[in-house]
């Protein structure tokens, strides 16, 4: 049955030990065909996957590839529990070498306690620039494009069982593949928008206590848009960075095409395999 609103229960595939697994299938698209069923997986890292989460990837949706955007040093502190039949690909959406050239990133110990430093640190304007930077930096590096031109060269040419894409809490760097697979296949700006958002609906309940401790010291707009996009999800955020694409390249369709390399025949493949 197609999904007209998706929800987090609307996409869910139910696993255990994976946080923000839901996958893209039931969306309708503007010309009226609907994202096959179980093909396109999306998610946080499989480090904490149970046996029944990987019997189901196996076995329910024959998992071909599992695409993992996380850098070197999370894939080490939290490496993926190993899927029977299906093909590990590290594709670091992040380039760590500019990143540790920049000012753009937060400082390592950071993430040991993320949740205690955001609400601590999100009055520094370094910390609020980190956040507002954290999508144009990636849209815009030839690192990061080049990694998300091979995740979607690979599923344009794969043929048989379905994929699962993710970073380590399944929303950022997993937000924009899906994007990008999204368009490719036909989407509007709405239902990306809409997919991506769905993860606030995990991430919710933290957000929302983490907010109202920066509240009570003061914190207004800004403030909790730094709680949104480390914990949860900031949509204005991921709109400004798609109006930054509209604006350097014309449209996310073109940058798909033109930047990520997709050609119309990858397009063709990918919607004649993933769409019904």
């Amino acid at each position: 049955m197609a999904v007209n609103r998706p929800s987090f229960s609307t996409q869910t595939i139910n696993l255990e030990g994976v946080i923000n697994a839901r996958e893209l299938g039931g969306y309708v698209l503007p010309g009226g065909k609907t994202v096959k069923r179980g093909m396109i997986l999306r998610g946080g890292s499989l480090y904490q996957a149970t046996d029944r989460d990987i019997a189901l990837l196996r076995e329910r949706y024959h998992l071909a590839h599992v695409f993992d955007f996380r850098t070197k040093g999370e894939v080490s502190m939290a490496p993926d529990r190993e899927v029977p039949g299906a093909d590990n690909i590290w594709l670091p959406a992040i380039d760590e070498k500019s990143e540790k050239l920049g000012e753009n990133a937060l400082p390592r110990e950071a993430y040991i306690h993320l949740e205690d430093y955001v609400v601590e640190h999100c009055f520094d304007e370094m910390t609020k620039t980190v956040a507002r930077s954290l999508y144009p930096e990636m849209v815009l590096n030839e690192y990061t494009q080049i990694q998300y031109a091979a995740f979607l060269q690979i599923i344009s040419s794969t043929e048989e069982g379905a994929v699962y894409f993710h970073c380590s809490q399944g929303k950022d760097r997993t937000g924009l593949g899906a994007a990008f697979i999204l368009c490719a296949l036909g989407a509007d700006r709405e239902l990306i928008m809409q997919d991506y958002t769905i993860s606030h609906e995990f991430y919710q309940e933290i957000v929302d206590e983490l907010s109202a401790k920066v509240i009570a010291r003061g914190g207004g707009h800004d403030e909790i848009a730094v709680v949104r996009t480390f914990i949860g999800v900031n949509p204005e955020y991921f709109e400004d960075a798609l109006d930054l694409i509209d604006m350097k390249f014309g449209s996310l369709e073109n940058y798909v095409t033109n930047i990520l390399m997709l050609s119309d025949e990858d397009k063709e493949k990918m919607r004649s395999r993933l769409l019904e």
